[in-house]
């Protein structure tokens, strides 16, 4: 990673786009939604996968983390919404011990799903495990075009997601097209896709590209889905070694910089999440965990804290990346931030 984006020099640059355009610096409002990380072993290695994950990892949240993370969880009535990622978070033996834990106290459940782990042994129920448990599912799937597919996430990745999308729409996955989630209760069989740009460029408009996706998918394979979200690539591990094997990593960091959107601000998702790393490690955001940068309200692991509702007006740590989280319509876990 270049100095301009490194974690020493982060927040500098960040807090100083913000100041520039006259915009206060980010604090915490109470904590909604609880994203946990399984942990980093995966069935893919993605170029441009912040976590780096990979079938080698051996990073696994263990029982005593899930059992914690139930019990503040069970604590915190604030946290409406738990986001499972990984990794291929459903990897992890302890995965559905999480999830049904998740669903026992009522709370809303996401997983992000890389597609292809639908077809990895001991995963042949996934789809109506998901089902069953009203999981929402956020599906990796980087264009509808397997050239564009296979070569962010290699060979063959194409086909086998369609197969697990059409097995997803077979249990009532992406019957809701058009209808937002409810904002509170379940929201049952919703089918979320996620674009990432293959290179150092900031995602299209999301709406025209949601059509674009829904006519390909629909027309090509008779696939259905409920919404596009498209993410941006946080210039940070494999993606930012990538750019600066290409010579393109300084032309991206500027970009960012360059087309930062003031509006987008107050809809940065670290102001309503918290994240816990597989080794129970609190961080502000799942990009700011995987380079060990420390949650803004001080505690340091998910058994320093009894309720999350603590941390409502808290600071919130930054880094230069977090500029990734506010270019053009801005980027979250939920997708494009305005417009």
């Amino acid at each position: 990673m270049s100095s301009a984006f490194s974690p020493s020099r982060a927040s500098n640059r960040f807090d100083a786009t913000l100041a520039a355009h006259g915009v206060a610096p980010l604090s915490r409002r109470t904590p909604t939604t609880l994203q946990v990380n399984m942990g980093k072993l995966c069935n893919q290695a993605c170029r441009h996968c912040h976590v780096d994950a990979s079938p080698t990892r051996t990073e696994l949240m263990d029982a005593a983390t899930v059992e914690r993370v139930l019990a503040v969880l069970e604590a915190s009535p604030c946290i409406e919404h738990v986001d499972i990622t990984g990794g291929a978070p459903e990897m992890n033996p302890r995965f559905r011990m999480l999830v049904d834990g998740v669903h026992a106290r009522g709370r809303r459940i996401t997983v992000r799903c890389n597609l292809t782990v639908l077809f990895e042994e001991g995963q042949d129920d996934l789809a109506e495990y998901y089902a069953a448990h009203d999981a929402t599912i956020i599906a990796s799937l980087p264009c509808y075009t397997a050239a564009n597919t296979d070569t962010q996430r290699g060979s063959g990745a194409f086909g086998r997601s369609i197969a697990a999308l059409l097995a997803l729409n077979a249990v009532g996955y992406g019957d809701h097209q058009g209808a937002k989630a409810p904002s509170d209760g379940p929201a049952p069989r919703r089918l979320n896709l996620v674009y990432n740009p293959l290179g150092p460029s900031l995602p299209p408009p999301q709406a025209s590209l949601e059509a674009d996706y829904r006519e390909r998918l629909r027309t090509d394979f008779n696939v259905v889905f409920d919404e596009l979200l498209t993410i941006t690539n946080m210039p940070i591990h494999r993606f930012a070694d990538d750019l600066e094997r290409q010579g393109k990593l300084g032309e991206y960091e500027q970009l960012l910089v360059d087309s930062f959107s003031p509006q987008t601000v107050q809809q940065v998702m670290c102001r309503d999440l918290v994240s816990v790393d597989w080794d129970g490690k609190l961080a502000d955001c799942d990009f700011h965990q995987m380079l060990d940068i420390p949650l803004g309200a001080g505690a340091k692991s998910i058994f320093d804290v009894d309720d999350f509702a603590t941390f409502a007006g808290s600071s919130i740590t930054t880094a230069a990346h977090c500029l990734g989280c506010t270019a053009g319509q801005g980027s979250s876990c939920g997708g494009a931030l305005d417009g």
